[in-house]
């Protein structure tokens, strides 16, 4: 999918602009007005993670969300984590993985090139979106216990 680089010049096509500085605390990403602002002290990986988000923000929220006890800004910054999900793993890299001998989430983390976290907070949205598991053309993704079920046939959905 994307690596850092490759999200970069995503967002440079979006007219996104994207600094990284040192962020002192625990600010790892900012989204205001098409520019985003990365912590450059994590690793390339955690950079994809958080840009990800980030162009989630650029795509699907409006206004200043950054007080997260009111119900409509919490709901804008799950749609932009969901976004930014979608973008590094997209359901159908799961049945990718397991074609590919990916035995578990640490592998699977190292082959979707994202981090552990970002992982499990993937798959933890995907199962409150789809419950516990979601049909992908043939496959049966499940989410708990994680795993990809091959089915003999398509299954049409209704």
């Amino acid at each position: 999918m994307f690596n850092y680089e490759q999200l970069l010049e995503q967002a440079q096509s979006w007219n996104v602009f994207v600094y990284e500085e040192d962020t002192k605390g625990t600010t790892k990403g900012l989204y205001v007005d098409s520019h985003i602002l990365i912590d450059k002290k994590m690793s390339m990986i955690e950079k994809s993670c958080i840009l990800a988000e980030e162009l989630g923000h650029h795509h699907t929220t409006f206004g200043n969300i950054s007080n997260q006890n009111k119900l409509p800004n919490k709901k804008q910054e799950l749609r932009a984590r969901e976004w930014g999900y979608n973008l590094l793993f997209p359901l159908e890299r799961l049945i990718e993985a397991q074609k590919e001998g990916i035995r578990n989430r640490f592998e699977l983390a190292e082959y979707l090139n994202v981090t552990e976290q970002f992982l499990e907070d993937a798959l933890k949205r995907y199962k409150e979106k789809y419950g516990l598991y979601k049909q992908v053309g043939k496959h049966t993704i499940c989410f708990e216990p994680l795993g990809v079920i091959e089915n003999f046939e398509e299954v049409m959905p209704k």
